[in-house]
């Protein structure tokens, strides 16, 4: 089993890294870290330019949080999906089986996340595995 983290550079994102990585250390869990991102349309050579950008920008980041993973001695994987970032945490955290998945939050209040649709809110409603929301502090 695993433990898939929703992560976006943003300042809730940074601390429920640290969260994923105590819980993943605690259940000697895999980590996988997952950053979603929908592009708008779905084929054609546009598309393929715009993935791949996203792809490059958002690499050194990601790779950062796999360097933090594991110096503390967690296991740590990347995946970047051309997919809404609720859909994306979904489907990676089926794949691997994950026991949790994790994300941040922005500190948006409940009524603004539910009409903007917050990652986390959308998780807490589609999602069968267990989600844990980490606030993110100020």
């Amino acid at each position: 089993m695993t433990i898939v983290l929703g992560y976006d550079e943003s300042p809730g994102a940074s601390r429920a890294l640290q969260v994923a990585i105590e819980y993943a250390a605690t259940f000697t869990e895999a980590l996988i870290i997952v950053y979603g991102a929908a592009v708008p349309g779905g084929t054609g050579e546009e598309y393929l330019v715009h993935d791949e950008a996203i792809r490059q920008n958002k690499q050194e980041a990601l790779d950062q949080a796999v360097q933090t993973a594991e110096a503390a001695g967690v296991p740590a994987t990347v995946e970047i999906l051309a997919a809404k970032p609720d859909q994306a945490l979904i489907a990676a955290a089926e794949r691997h089986q994950a026991r949790l998945i994790i994300v941040g939050s922005w500190g948006d209040g409940p009524i603004r996340g539910a009409l903007l649709g917050s990652t986390p809110h959308k998780l807490l409603h589609l999602s069968s595995i267990p989600i844990l929301c980490v606030p993110h502090g100020r």
